[in-house]
């Protein structure tokens, strides 16, 4: 992925045609629970464009599971 820019917006909805991109630490997907009951694994979910003109729908993303990580595992 490209530099991603984060801009808060209050009361933020997200828009159904973007992908909806979980991004976690390690490419291990897992963690223990912490007491807000995300994983401690999760850091975001990034939201992507998604044109169904020119790249796949939101669903194509999901069935693939893609993910962002922020370290690879070695």
């Amino acid at each position: 992925m490209p530099v991603i820019h984060f801009k808060p917006v209050k009361d933020y909805v997200p828009n159904p045609e973007e992908y909806s991109c979980p991004m976690y630490k390690t490419g291990l997907r897992r963690g223990v629970l912490s007491t807000t009951g995300q994983s401690t694994n999760y850091v975001i979910s990034v939201e992507i464009p998604c044109s169904t003109e020119e790249h796949q729908p939101p669903a194509h993303w999901i069935r693939r599971a893609a993910a962002l990580l922020c370290q690879l595992n070695d």
